[in-house]
C-alpha cells in the first residue's frame, strides 16, 4: 500500500499551520489573491471617468468598457478561486482518499493554467488600450498599477501551475510504481513446490488402478 499520494500522507494528518504558511503554494496563492484585489479594486474605484463635456462615464483604457469589464471579471474570479484553493490546501493532508486528492490537484492544475493564459490576455489588452489612450484626465497611476499587477499575476499563476503539475506527477508516479491491479497479477497464489517436510500419502503409491469388474465364480 502506498504511503503517500500527491504530496501528502495517504493516512491523513493533522493541520500544521506553520508548515502550511511556509509552503510555496500558500505564498503564491496569497500573492495572487492580493494582485487580483489590486486589479479589480483599482479599476472599479478609479477606472471609469467622464469627460467635462459628457455625463456618461467611460473606461480609462481608451474608453473601452470591454477592457475594464474583462479585467474586473478576471480579478474577481481569481480572488474567489484563491480563497477556495487556500481552504482546499489546508484540508488536503486530512483527505485519505487518493481519488479525491487527484480531483483537487487536477482542478488546481487546470484552473491555474487557464488563469495564467487569461491574465496574459488581460495584460496585453490593458497595455494596448492604454497606449492608445489620449484622454489626459484619466488617473495614470491607477491604470499603470492595473497593468503592472496583471503582469505579476501571470507569474504567480504560472508558478501555481508548475507546482500543481509537480503534485500531479508525484501522485501518478507513486501509483504506477507501487500499485498492482489484482486482475492483471498472474503470479501463482501458492508456491509451485511442496513445502519442506511434506510427504505424499502412503496410500497413493500402493494403490493400483481398479480393473474391470468380474463377477464371483461359484
Amino acid at each position: 500500500m502506498q504511503s503517500s499520494a500527491y504530496g501528502a500522507s495517504l493516512s491523513g494528518g493533522a493541520f500544521d499551520l506553520e508548515n502550511f504558511l511556509k509552503q510555496p503554494q500558500t505564498i503564491l496563492r496569497c500573492l495572487s489573491w492580493l494582485f487580483s484585489i489590486v486589479v479589480f479594486a483599482t479599476i472599479t474605484a478609479e477606472g471609469y471617468v467622464n469627460q467635462v463635456t459628457k455625463e456618461e462615464t467611460k473606461c480609462m483604457f481608451n474608453e473601452n468598457d470591454s477592457a475594464c469589464s474583462y479585467a474586473v471579471g478576471i480579478g474577481v474570479l481569481a480572488f474567489l478561486a484563491c480563497v477556495v484553493f487556500l481552504v482546499l490546501d489546508a484540508y488536503f493532508p486530512q483527505i485519505s482518499n487518493a481519488k479525491e486528492r487527484k480531483y483537487i490537484v487536477t482542478g488546481d492544475l487546470g484552473f491555474s493554467a487557464v488563469w495564467t493564459f487569461l491574465w496574459f490576455i488581460c495584460f496585453c489588452v490593458l497595455a494596448n488600450q492604454w497606449s492608445k489612450t489620449t484622454n489626459l484626465s484619466v488617473p495614470g497611476d491607477a491604470a499603470r498599477a492595473a497593468i503592472a499587477f496583471s503582469f505579476f499575476s501571470i507569474i504567480t499563476w504560472g508558478l501555481l501551475s508548475y507546482f500543481a503539475l509537480g503534485r500531479y506527477r508525484q501522485g501518478v508516479g507513486e501509483f504506477d510504481q507501487e500499485y498492482r491491479d489484482p486482475a492483471n497479477d498472474h503470479s501463482a497464489p501458492y508456491p509451485s513446490s511442496s513445502p519442506p517436510g511434506y510427504q505424499q500419502s502412503p496410500f497413493s503409491q500402493g494403490q493400483e488402478q481398479p480393473g474391470e469388474y468380474q463377477p464371483p465364480t461359484y
